[in-house]
């Protein structure tokens, strides 16, 4: 695990202990603190009995914490914890400023971050793969993979490759990124800043403000991306010049698992961040070409008599499913689930691609309402007799696309769960 001498004899109070915040006790307690922790599940908070002091946050004194370390989940605008924090005149934090704390007592290395409301996953593996193929000691971490806490440190020379969410800059201030990476910005997650884009586009914004002037920093253009997201864009760099194209290290056709414009983008900012860190076009390029893709992300789980299955479950709103409806032509589209805001949004655009729709979850006959105009529609309910109507009607050459533009928590645990049931169905149609 990752730890300080920066943190010994210091006390720390721990909010939340699911796995980041196990991490985060675990690795405090390595490094000499004191750790006050709490979970509201007594269960979670047995297992660190006898090795910290069990008590609320919110309710106890604070006087002399060097930090309050508290989970990304915790919706800073309405819990108690901050205003209570302030009181002390502590600072409320996330695992990963205490990474950045920890960051001058580990071998020399570099940190490249991304954030972005939609394609952080991809870019992060992507970085992560290419520098990996080159022998680049290097981990993947923040909102991705394990705790970066978990972690063991990296070797001299390492790079850590963060994905960070907006929840996790807002507990960070001194993350000083080598190379940092703004993907794009579009409304999401408004009820944590208080229905406010601007409060969350400053949050995506700060990623930049903590780095030092001589780091990279990458962003579109524009600083947003505004109507359509996946336009053609390109990025700034530290000097304020144009990064070249990513097609300058070959065709995206080479990229098996990098289809579609935004997957274009994504290896766009992927080949920016990597060149930052010292790699050549040769590495880059091979990095692309064998880069194996992420599980639920536009991810082909078959193809049957000539019919290609995509699990892009992890399309959760109407941004992310855009770019799978812009990848394939002759789609049939299940769609549905828990939406995040009314109408079709940036898919909209895109029903050109789209043979026929099948709806589910909660959201479907509101999706069927806006699509019948445009297309054919199912109203299935449920994702099996989804892919069963999909599988009936698709013709070799078609694509049946599970991209539900929604969030899964109607019907599912999670959206991976969402696309492992897609997986399993698709799976018995062989």
């Amino acid at each position: 695990m990752i730890t300080s001498p920066a943190f010994a004899g210091k006390r720390y109070a721990v909010l939340g202990l699911a796995r980041s915040g196990r991490a985060t006790v675990r690795a405090l307690l390595a490094s000499g603190a004191e750790v006050t922790a709490w979970d509201e599940r007594e269960d979670v908070r047995a297992e660190f009995a006898g090795q910290v002091e069990l008590a609320d946050p919110v309710e106890a004194d604070l006087a002399g914490f060097a930090g309050v370390v508290v989970s990304p989940g915790v919706p800073l605008n309405t819990h108690p914890i901050k205003p209570h924090a302030e009181t002390f005149d502590v600072p409320v934090i996330g695992d990963i400023e205490l990474f950045a704390q920890a960051r001058a007592d580990l071998p020399p290395h570099k940190v490249v971050g991304i954030t972005g409301t939609n394609g952080k996953s991809t870019t992060t593996a992507l970085v992560h793969h290419i520098l990996k193929t080159t022998g680049v000691p290097t981990t993947m971490g923040g909102n991705i993979g394990l705790p970066i806490l978990e972690q063991e440190p990296l070797p001299e020379g390492g790079v850590y490759v963060l994905e960070l969410s907006s929840y996790q800059i807002d507990l960070t201030y001194s993350l000083d990124c080598d190379a940092a990476v703004l993907l794009n910005i579009t409304p999401d997650h408004l009820d944590r800043y208080d229905g406010d884009f601007e409060k969350y586009k400053a949050s995506k914004m700060r990623l930049f403000e903590m780095q030092s002037k001589d780091q990279w920093r990458f962003e579109p253009f524009d600083r947003l991306v505004m109507t359509d997201p996946w336009d053609v864009w390109g990025v700034f760099d530290k000097d304020g010049i144009t990064h070249r194209d990513a097609t300058v290290l070959g065709s995206q056709a080479e990229w098996p698992c990098l289809q579609g414009p935004h997957n274009g983008e994504n290896a766009q900012m992927a080949i920016a961040a990597t060149e930052a860190v010292g790699l050549s076009e040769e590495e880059i390029a091979a990095g692309l070409r064998s880069y194996p893709g992420l599980p639920h992300r536009m991810e082909r789980v078959a193809e049957i008599t000539g019919i290609a299955y995509i699990n892009d479950s992890k399309g959760t709103n109407t941004a992310a499913s855009a770019p799978a409806l812009e990848a394939f032509d002759n789609i049939h589209w299940i769609v549905g689930g828990l939406a995040k805001e009314p109408g079709l949004g940036e898919c909209e655009a895109r029903i050109g691609h789209v043979k026929a729709a099948y709806t589910i979850g909660k959201a479907g006959p509101d999706f069927a309402a806006l699509l019948e105009p445009h297309v054919a529609v199912k109203q299935c309910e449920t994702l099996e007799r989804a892919v069963a109507s999909a599988a009936a009607n698709a013709a070799t050459g078609d694509t049946v696309l599970l991209s539900p533009a929604c969030a899964s928590f109607d019907q599912y645990r999670d959206f991976e769960a969402r696309g492992e049931h897609f997986r399993e169905l698709v799976e018995a149609l062989a």
